[in-house]
């Protein structure tokens, strides 16, 4: 196809995460994505750098720490995420 892509993939978990290694969100230059990492303020963190990704074409691996109490419903699993972020197509 010939169209960049960028594809998260959860490297690896410590604790209690929304998903597990393996999880994967594949991101389309217009900022869409199909599949997900977790969902909340770690999947939106992952997306920024992903769209950075997207631009540059350095892949990247982005630490999304869940442990850290905040206002809001979305960060209570208390684990930690390691995503790598990388251009494909």
């Amino acid at each position: 196809t010939g169209v960049p892509r960028v594809l998260a993939t959860v490297a690896d978990t410590r604790g209690s995460t929304p998903r597990k290694a393996g999880a994967q969100m594949l991101l389309r230059p217009d900022g869409t994505f199909s599949g997900t990492i977790g969902g909340g303020c770690g999947e939106a963190e992952v997306w920024q750098e992903a769209m950075e990704t997207m631009a540059d074409g350095r892949p990247r691996t982005v630490l999304v720490d869940l442990t850290e109490p905040v206002d809001g419903d979305d960060k209570i699993c208390g684990g930690v995420m390691r995503v790598f972020v990388e251009r494909i197509g």
